[in-house]
């Protein structure tokens, strides 16, 4: 079994926002992957359901950022699941937009999610798949642009992105993220 967390904000007025893309991705794979009704959990929401024989439970913590680690912590240890078997997907600031990179364990580089699970679950060997929103070029331009809604112009793109990330879930479900990534890059490439 993998847990796999979707990094955002439970406020309805927050939900486009670029900080809730892990939030968008992991709906996306719920909805591509035909997994269960999200259900209250774990001071989040859960979807359970099966990706290349997989079992996945998918979780949207509704902690706000800050206290994602909370939802996450209680959820892997109901599940008695290493940490090695959880994934984050998140905003990632330092990437252009739309581009994924998946890498294992590292620092939190500013994330506050990341920061909270670092602190709850005493390790950062989990895997982080970062999802680029592109950095608005000066730092203090940086808490509204992650704040901040999409643009309509970036619309397609992020469709397009999700929708990549749904499709290649199940090489990420087998251990195979470096052909996750480059499935991600073929599909949005062939989509633009």
């Amino acid at each position: 079994m993998l847990l796999w967390t979707g990094l955002g904000n439970p406020e309805p007025g927050m939900r486009r926002h670029r900080h809730n893309i892990g939030f968008m991705a992991v709906d996306r794979i719920a909805e591509r992957h035909g997994f269960g009704p999200w259900r209250n959990r774990f001071r989040g929401e859960t979807a359970d359901g099966v990706i290349a024989g997989q079992k996945i439970v998918l979780l949207k913590p509704m902690t706000y950022m800050n206290a994602s680690g909370d939802s996450v912590q209680q959820t892997a240890r109901f599940y008695k699941l290493p940490v090695a078997d959880i994934t984050a997907f998140h905003d990632e600031l330092d990437l252009a937009f739309c581009k994924v990179r998946v890498k294992r364990g590292g620092g939190a580089a500013g994330h506050n999610g990341l920061r909270s699970m670092d602190r709850t679950l005493n390790d950062q060997n989990y895997q982080r798949v970062r999802l680029g929103i592109g950095h608005p070029g000066h730092k203090d331009r940086v808490t509204g642009h992650v704040l901040g809604d999409f643009a309509k112009a970036e619309q397609n793109e992020l469709e397009a992105l999700l929708d990549a990330v749904a499709d290649a879930a199940p090489l990420l479900a087998k251990g195979e993220p470096e052909a996750f990534m480059t499935r991600i890059a073929m599909l949005c490439g062939e989509k633009r």
